[in-house]
């Protein structure tokens, strides 16, 4: 995605007018492990913008039910590695978290976007704004789009979309949507940009895949022994696979992967890929 994409994009979903992001920086989505038995954390897409404010995005396309963990995990980490030896609690700036899901996460809500902060329960009082989650659900996305349909709903549609007539539709919509759209185009036409955008999409699907058969496997077992076995022999391998690209320098330009046949072939026979 770029700037004025990214801009768009991010004025929406924080409800800023898009002349307050003066500029948006897209950060190393490598988060620090702090012992060499902590698991290793990585981000889809991590930006920060010019308050200082960080934000991590991620698209999941396979169910996840611990998916609220899973997020609450990822930004208190991206929060708590703001801070070195030495320095006061007033160098924490901001987390935001945005989930683009293509499953429904809150069963009984019917609304597709949820923002979500650290509240006081009765008196509904702040406790602190350095958090916030923000989660689309695209399966509940509306059919029809209204003439006063929201701008998150309009970027919801957008990466839903299939057909060339509805990114026509929204790109006339939103200019930023436009941008986003024009971005696309010219990664269908270059054939280095699209290598590298099915790399991508290839990673995602093989992790998705990872952690639903190691899910599958241990409620196949019945047992909690059996079970927890399952699911870490399927985080053991994800940690593998993330630990290997990026000691290759191939996690940043996985279209080599994708290319490189010896490389290929130790990812069958070391991760069953």
């Amino acid at each position: 995605m770029d700037e004025k994409a990214r801009i768009g994009f991010l004025s929406a979903m924080l409800k800023l007018n898009p002349e307050e992001i003066k500029e948006t920086q897209v950060l190393n989505t490598n988060l620090r492990k702090q012992s060499e038995k902590e698991k290793l954390g990585i981000l889809d897409v991590r930006i920060l913008m010019n308050n200082n404010t960080e934000i991590d995005i991620e698209i999941q396309l396979a169910a996840m039910n611990i998916w609220a963990d899973r997020a609450l995990f990822y930004l208190a980490k991206m929060y708590t590695e703001q801070i070195s030896a030495g320095e006061d609690y007033t160098v924490f700036k901001k987390c935001v978290s945005i989930s683009i899901l293509d499953f429904k996460l809150f069963e009984q809500e019917p609304e597709f976007y949820s923002c979500f902060h650290i509240r006081e329960d009765s008196r509904n009082f702040l406790y602190t704004d350095k958090m916030e989650f923000h989660v689309l659900e695209l399966p509940k996305l509306p059919k029809e789009l209204k003439e006063d349909s929201s701008d998150i709903e309009l970027w919801g549609k957008f990466i839903s979309a299939e057909r060339k007539e509805e990114f026509d539709m929204l790109a006339e919509k939103n200019m930023y949507i436009g941008s986003a759209y024009q971005h696309l185009q010219v990664i269908s036409q270059d054939e280095e940009k699209r290598l590298e955008y099915e790399a991508r999409a290839k990673a995602i699907r093989d992790y998705n895949q990872i952690m639903l058969e190691a899910e599958q496997r241990g409620e196949a077992r019945g047992e909690a022994r059996g079970e927890a076995r399952g699911e870490a022999q399927g985080i053991e391998r994800v940690n593998k696979l993330n630990t290997l690209l990026i000691n290759d320098n191939r996690y940043q330009d996985l279209e080599r992967s994708v290319n490189d046949a010896a490389f290929q072939k130790k990812l069958m026979s070391e991760y069953r890929i």
